[in-house]
């Protein structure tokens, strides 16, 4: 099956535009065709002062020499009048284009890469993606301002003016349209030189904002360990690679211009030789003459344009590939299509098996799990055990190769994974808090919630009395990443945020592991009172925090090794006693 090309995908992606590219494209045809139109009045001019009563117009029937003179005027102001107003017109209609396909584009892009699967994140960085959503969408928004109109006014030109010179003289139109084919054919040579190398400056560009942003966000540890020349010198070698891609690509297309530029003189000297020659013997009027000599630079100079007419275009259609990619990116876990409008809390395990991918050895096997409304259930474990795979099947982010996740009794699979998720309070971890407002941050993901209901959470996540205390309270803006608090700051407002949510299912991946020992004793009080009669799922390394879970899940290479309560499990030898030993000091 032929692949398409970028420009091909582009256009079938927009019909809707289409339109507005035909009504765009009619005004930009318009004002080249009475932009070409002065040439004539000229040589109307030029006949009308040599030839006077046996001038065009005298034969149109005007025979007073000076009413002729007001014609010509007249004529002059109304074409350029038009021309003008075409100008404005096409400016705001190939513009307006630019903003809304740039702008739709840009969100059907995000979108998607909302919908698409947690590995894809893994496998791409996000300043490469950052780039794509921002720099190449602006590349292409950038050739529809200006681009598309040139080579539109270009094959306007190039056609209106030919037409023009073989009415006037098929032997000076045949010499001096000599060039065009070669300019064309020029053009795509040069363009099928330069795509691979824009490719190339597209791919350079990403890496080099992915290395920016990494950098960004990570300066405390480049600070700490005293990185910044090898950082330096790593972001000067690829801010060189970029800037050698560019170089190779301005190299091909910047050869273009002069070897057109060539092509058009030798146009531009048939006209002025031939023709000059012609109306020495009489076979060519001078008004002619002088229509010719000026219609062959508008048809000859534009062309040099072309250069970074078509510059432009692969620049756009570098990126627009990139952008089609992303958009055209499988999404691997498809939305169900039942709404789970009402969930009590009972979630099933049944029959799990699990890998990230096909080499993968670690995973989840065989793993059935019956959790009842209102229980609370932790799963402990040592690292890589298959604890956060749970959590990440439990919300949907991964699909088991076999097997099924229950929410009373719903495969989660033909559930609507917004439906799901809304049931759903989850504190990580990694706690990511969004630059905004305490209370912006609280209130994420219940937009419809007052100060009131936010410090109403706070107080149970224990966080109201330290948010008190920041110098503008709950306005307290908490930087890129929450980076203006501890860590242990971030993850009790975390953890309001999902009390706030008021969720049927709670689920905690290592929610106090940055929390000091004060602190986790006064949330695990309110744990016991904000997961009354909702279903909870912990994930913890400190054995402490889960002592009151109604189950605890032991883990070990993806199996349930064990599972009963904490004094259940400790008056058996196992991993679990094993873990608790170590943690209180018993061995």
């Amino acid at each position: 099956m032929e692949t398409q090309s970028p420009l091909h995908k582009l256009i079938n992606h927009f019909k809707n535009k289409r339109g507005q590219i035909y009504t765009a494209s009619f005004f930009s045809i318009l004002n080249k065709v009475f932009d070409i139109a002065p040439p004539l009045l000229i040589g109307l001019a030029v006949d009308t002062v040599v030839k006077q009563e046996d001038s065009f117009l005298a034969g149109m029937g005007v025979s007073d020499k000076v009413e002729q003179i007001y014609i010509l005027g007249f004529l002059t102001f109304v074409i350029w009048a038009l021309e003008s107003l075409f100008e404005y017109l096409l400016k705001l209609w190939w513009r307006g284009l630019a903003q809304e396909v740039q702008h739709d584009l840009r969100m059907e892009a995000y979108d998607h890469l909302q919908n698409l699967h947690i590995s894809f994140y893994q496998d791409n960085n996000s300043g490469n993606l950052a780039t794509i959503l921002n720099d190449d969408i602006n590349q292409l928004e950038r050739f529809l301002d200006v681009g598309a109109n040139d080579i539109i006014q270009t094959l306007t030109t190039v056609v209106s003016i030919g037409g023009i010179f073989f009415y006037l003289s098929p032997q000076i139109a045949l010499l001096s349209l000599t060039p065009v084919p070669f300019i064309l054919w020029g053009s795509f040579y040069f363009q099928k030189k330069v795509q691979p190398r824009y490719q190339n400056v597209r791919s350079e560009a990403g890496l080099l904002a992915s290395m920016l942003v990494n950098n960004i966000a990570g300066m405390m540890t480049i600070k700490s360990y005293v990185a910044q020349k090898f950082e330096y010198d790593r972001l000067e070698k690829q801010s060189n690679q970029y800037a050698k891609a560019n170089k190779d690509a301005i190299r091909v297309s910047s050869s273009f211009s002069p070897i057109i530029r060539m092509a058009v003189l030798c146009g531009f000297l048939f006209t002025l030789i031939i023709g000059g020659i012609d109306v020495l013997d009489g076979k060519l009027e001078v008004g002619s003459y002088s229509v010719l000599i000026f219609l062959v630079q508008r048809l000859l100079w534009p062309l040099t344009r072309l250069g970074e007419t078509f510059d432009l275009y692969q620049r756009s259609m570098a990126s627009t590939s990139r952008v089609m990619e992303l958009i055209e990116t499988e999404v691997k876990v498809t939305d169900g299509g039942k709404e789970l409008q009402e969930f009590k809390g009972a979630v099933e395990f049944s029959g799990i098996n699990f890998k990230y991918d096909e080499e993968d050895n670690t995973g989840l096997k065989d793993i059935n799990l019956k959790i009842d409304e209102g229980q609370t259930i932790a799963l402990v474990g040592p690292t890589g055990s298959g604890k956060s795979t749970m959590l990440k099947l439990l919300q949907r982010f991964y699909d088991p190769q076999t097997g099924a996740v229950n929410f009373d009794g719903h495969n989660i699979r033909d559930l609507k994974q917004n439906s799901l998720r809304s049931h759903i309070g989850f504190v990580s971890q990694e706690t990511y808090l969004f630059h905004g407002s305490v209370l912006e941050n609280i209130i994420y993901g219940s937009q419809g919630a007052s100060e009131v209901d936010a410090m109403r959470a706070a107080k149970l996540a224990e966080a109201h009395d330290f948010i008190e205390l920041l110098p503008n309270g709950y306005q307290t803006i908490v930087g890129e990443r929450g980076q203006k608090l501890s860590g242990g700051q971030r993850q009790r407002i975390a953890i309001a945020r999902a009390i706030l949510k008021d969720p049927k299912l709670f689920i905690f991946d290592e929610a106090t592991s940055a929390i000091d020992n004060e602190t986790e004793a006064a949330i695990q009080r309110s744990l016991k009172t904000i997961t009354k009669g909702r279903t909870t799922v912990m994930v913890a390394h400190r054995l402490s925090t889960i002592i009151h879970a109604d189950q605890i899940c032991v883990l070990n290479e993806g199996k349930i090794e064990q599972r009963g309560t904490h004094e259940e499990l400790i008056a058996q030898e196992g991993l679990y006693k094993a873990l608790w030993n170590v943690q209180t000091g018993a061995v």
